[in-house]
């Protein structure tokens, strides 16, 4: 959908969800616009928009670990390494890190995972493989892939009474979220976000602030930083899953 607002030399600009975030300048409705801590520098707090401020919110405000439980993390991407900072900030003794892919683990241990899970290790479910590890279910549970099998193992490895899954990932637009009534009548709970439950004009000042008493380690997530003229490297490093987060520098 083309911004009316935005065009170059006749034509339109396209964007993403309403943004046009390339733009020199922009004219702001002031309920989007969130004043930070002016010691903050930009070119680290710039990241905590969508995707950490999502994975920490999705821990923190939403599944609420106590402090000295068991969360099992879904996932570890951006996102996911961020619902395990968050889960570290909570002060969970196990943190587990599921993941497809083996690579990723050694640098999810600075995110503070303690342990992980590689479904492809395992021939029998993975639900059932953390129930095994966690003597019945962790206590809370937060999936970051949208991949619907990974939803539905994320809530079926919470501990009955007490267990809490927290759904982050969007699924595909005809995926069905299937389980036995059981798991529900057995008190789990299943409970979805957007955005960690921040309100972003009033909660991410306090995310920066996070970080500038040094609770929240943002660096870690910075891995690349290229200049403005090379953007398609930022995509391809995206696209290889290599890297976390990339810094595109708007200079010359």
């Amino acid at each position: 959908m083309a911004s009316r607002g935005f065009q170059s030399m006749g034509s339109p600009i396209y964007h993403f969800v309403g943004t046009s975030t390339f733009s020199e300048y922009t004219v702001m409705h002031v309920g989007c616009v969130a004043k930070i801590n002016p010691e903050a520098p930009l070119d680290k707090v710039c990241v905590l928009s969508c995707g950490i401020s999502t994975g920490l919110g999705a821990t923190i405000n939403v599944a609420k670990p106590p402090k000295g439980s068991t969360v099992a993390i879904f996932g570890l991407g951006a996102v996911g390494l961020a619902a395990a900072e968050g889960a570290r900030i909570a002060g969970a003794s196990r943190i587990i890190g599921v993941d497809l892919n083996p690579s990723r683990f050694e640098e999810a241990r600075k995110f503070g995972c303690t342990e992980f899970v590689n479904p492809k290790d395992h021939n029998k479910p993975v639900q059932q493989v953390l129930a095994e590890m966690t003597n019945g279910g962790v206590d809370r549970s937060v999936e970051c892939t949208g991949n619907i099998n990974a939803m539905i193992q994320a809530f079926e490895c919470v501990h009955d009474g007490w267990g809490v899954a927290v759904l982050v990932g969007v699924p595909h637009k005809d995926a069905e979220f299937k389980t036995h009534p059981m798991n529900f009548l057995n008190e789990r709970t299943l409970k979805g976000t957007f955005f960690g439950n921040y309100k972003p004009r009033t909660d991410l000042p306090n995310v920066v602030e996070l970080y500038m008493k040094k609770e929240l380690e943002v660096e870690k997530f910075i891995t690349h930083s290229v200049p403005f003229a090379e953007i398609n490297k930022a995509f391809d490093l995206m696209a290889k899953g290599e890297g976390i987060r990339c810094i595109i520098r708007m200079e010359n």
